[in-house]
């Protein structure tokens, strides 16, 4: 009886601390980045230099890669990590739907790129190394980055700056200098609290990478 009522408990923790950190993504989201413009690099900047280069729209090519992350990130870390993505990607999708019912809740940022590109960075490293800690994906990105980090052994926050910066350099060659800056900001400082927020508190692993890709049951 109390092994089974261990397991609900773990199972309600889980899944509640997904739905938080889902929460927290999609607030950011919605009441910094859709509104000043700041970006990230990964599917979101792949698919804008995708759109600007070649004209294939973004509905077509975002969820494509998405899957394709998923699939991989599948493979690798199994079907536990299928199930949190799964709640993960209805959860920020029901929460962003929640915020769209309501005007914005924070002051437009809009003209303090610098400050956006921080406090953006705050709730995306928050939210999304939340869900990571778990051993889900809100997206694409996410996916691709636990794939990276278990494949390599390499710390959660290097791969995804990897991912990032690889995208935002490709994207020099349309977007301006200042621009990607912005961006930049956002992207290290995120990538870097995603990594704090997935690997505190957990022993560093064999290879001695600290923060690397959480172990994900198959079954």
């Amino acid at each position: 009886m109390s092994s089974h009522s261990g397991m609900w408990k773990k199972t309600v923790f889980t899944y509640g601390i997904i739905l938080l950190g889902s929460g927290i993504l999609s607030f950011g989201l919605y009441n910094i980045h859709e509104r000043t413009n700041v970006t990230e690099g990964g599917v979101l900047g792949m698919t804008l230099l995708l759109q600007h280069w070649f004209g294939f729209s973004p509905s077509v090519t975002s969820p494509l890669m998405d899957i394709a992350c998923y699939l991989l990130a599948w493979r690798f870390l199994g079907n536990a990590f299928a199930r949190y993505a799964l709640a993960a990607s209805l959860a920020f999708a029901g929460f962003h739907a929640l915020w769209e019912q309501f005007p914005p809740l924070l002051p437009d940022l809009s003209a303090y790129p610098a400050i956006a590109a921080v406090a953006g960075a705050l709730f995306v490293g928050l939210g999304v190394g939340l869900v990571v800690r778990i051993g889900g994906a809100c997206g694409g990105d996410d996916a691709l980055a636990l794939s990276i980090s278990h494949a390599t052994r390499w710390p959660i926050a290097r791969c995804y700056l990897l991912t990032d910066l690889t995208v935002l350099a490709l994207s020099l060659s349309y977007i301006s200098v200042s621009r990607i800056l912005y961006s930049l900001i956002t992207v290290t400082l995120s990538s870097a609290l995603i990594g704090w927020v997935q690997g505190t508190g957990r022993a560093p692993s064999k290879d001695g990478a600290d923060g690397g890709a959480p172990e994900t049951e198959t079954a």
